[in-house]
């Protein structure tokens, strides 16, 4: 129960504070961007961001690890069981099993994720991932393998809708891109590791049982980490103006929290960028009860349009069916390593590191916007190139070698890191957790679309015209990007809200 001190403190606050520009006839918080107050260590701000992103690392870790294990699990000799002669139909669901987790880990986030808090999901998300590996590494029949992949899933689920919120709402905002942008290069390092670690055990007897025991270490001390970790001060302002708890200890507490974020040097600073944060917050409304549907209305609606958009487009524009076409690319263009699927997936394994790290390196520098629309319209150039190949150019293979790291290349300039930044970003705060969740479930759910329905499509239309439809989707969502999605360059999570939304 709130004391009238309490009212009385958070009603002011909506009224009094530092202002710096003027929305119409209301003034705004903040508006310029500018925050000089705003100190951080960057040393302080590398294990906010480390412990979530092994999330995403455990993640793609799982990618990897999975394209070598269904070859080892297949082997009469090496398998090392006795069940070893799956059905095609089987070998999907060891594959895909993961993903159907995440997809619900997705909703169940929805339902979850601003009760238990960023923290504690990414705790529980560690949990899940740790079990998942011990079942799935331990398990002595097909069935049990099955459950096993579909809680590891569920962690995935969850530790993809936290991670980002975390890290976004933890992150001094002069670096927030390149560290949200930096967890994509986890799931890129973590798929590398995977193609890595299988290729060295997929000789040996029961080699897929340590390629998923090795994820356990690692979940271990994900949630280790997270529980070391401090809370979002965000979320317990949250909690604070939505009077779930006393809002001066919560208050505090948010304090506290930013202190160990930022460091040593935030000095005294920390409560006043708190009262920053909540003079925001209380401009923009945060203090009203969020409703399912509110998610549809307003500005939770154009950030649900950006978020959703953007992973959708994400996922509609090919990539799994691009990286499908890999080997095949790369064989018919003479290359040895062509022969052998797991080198093939470490070179572009490789390649995807490298432009991940360049996209990490400029994000913040040349914003979201610059990196989205140029990634992009590569991307719609190597589609319809990789069509024309298959309809056209087939004497040209070089062509499509090109096409495919054009494709991966630029992919991972924008859709890749951007599209998880972006929906990190661009939820208000109150119905962030929710929205999230919906843009997480978005992107699952698409690439379990594109997947599936990728064989059947290209048995109708041929390769050539496939990648055709592709890049003419490419081509609609680099016109989504320029008149849609907005830039929020060097803004605090709050500015976005006021100015963008």
């Amino acid at each position: 129960m709130e004391s009238d001190s309490d009212r009385l403190t958070l009603s002011s606050i909506a009224k009094v504070g530092k202002y710096s520009g003027e929305i119409g006839d209301a003034e705004e918080p903040l508006i310029n961007g500018i925050h000089p107050s705003e100190s951080y260590s960057t040393r302080a701000a590398i294990l906010p961001f480390l412990f979530p992103a092994l999330g995403g690392l455990l993640y793609g870790y799982d990618i990897g690890a999975t394209s070598c294990a269904t070859i080892s699990i297949e082997s009469a000799t090496l398998s090392g069981i006795t069940w070893y002669d799956l059905s095609s139909l089987e070998i999907g669901l060891v594959t895909s099993g993961s993903l159907y987790g995440a997809l619900i880990g997705s909703i169940l986030a929805f339902n979850i994720a601003d009760f238990l808090g960023r923290r504690r999901e990414l705790i529980l998300a560690a949990l899940l991932y740790l079990v998942g590996a011990l079942v799935t590494a331990f398990t002595p029949d097909f069935v049990i393998m099955v459950i096993g992949r579909f809680i590891f899933g569920i962690g995935i689920g969850l530790a993809m809708h936290a991670a980002p919120m975390y890290i976004a709402e933890t992150a001094p905002s002069p670096i927030r891109g390149r560290l949200v942008s930096l967890k994509e290069f986890f799931i890129v390092l973590g798929m590398v590791a995977g193609y890595g670690i299988g290729s060295l055990l997929v000789d040996t007897v029961a080699g897929w049982r340590y390629m998923y025991g090795v994820s356990s270490p690692l979940a271990v001390i994900m949630g280790i980490g997270m529980w070391w970790l401090p809370a979002s001060p965000r979320w317990l302002l949250l909690c604070a103006i939505k009077g779930k708890g006393n809002f001066r200890d919560l208050k505090e507490t948010a304090i506290c929290c930013l202190c160990r974020l930022r460091g040593q040097i935030i000095g005294d600073s920390a409560a006043e960028q708190v009262d920053e944060m909540l003079n925001e917050l209380s401009f923009v409304g945060e203090e009203k009860e969020a409703t399912l549907g509110e998610m549809f209305r307003g500005k939770c609606r154009k950030a649900l349009i950006i978020g959703a958009g953007l992973v959708l487009f994400q996922q509609i524009t090919g990539q799994p069916s691009v990286l499908y076409y890999a080997a095949l690319i790369l064989q018919s263009a003479g290359f040895s390593a062509a022969s052998d699927a797991t080198r093939v997936s470490i070179l572009l394994g490789l390649l995807k590191l490298i432009m991940t790290g360049i996209a990490v390196l400029v994000v913040d520098k040349l914003g979201r916007r610059p990196l989205l629309l140029g990634g992009v319209s590569g991307i719609v150039i190597s589609l319809f190139l990789l069509g024309s190949y298959y309809i056209f150019l087939d004497n040209a293979p070089a062509a499509a070698v090109a096409a495919l790291l054009l494709y991966v290349g630029c992919y991972q300039l924008s859709f890749g890191p951007i599209g998880w930044l972006m929906i990190s970003e661009i939820f208000p705060l109150r119905l962030r957790g929710r929205g999230l969740s919906i843009a997480v479930l978005v992107n699952f759910g698409a690439n379990a679309m594109v997947t599936f329905a990728f064989s059947p499509l290209k048995a109708l239309l041929g390769a050539g015209f496939l990648f055709y439809t592709f890049g003419v989707i490419a081509v609609l969502s680099v016109v989504f990007i320029f008149f849609i999605v907005p830039e929020t360059k060097g803004l605090t999570l709050e500015e976005i809200e006021a100015k963008c939304l």
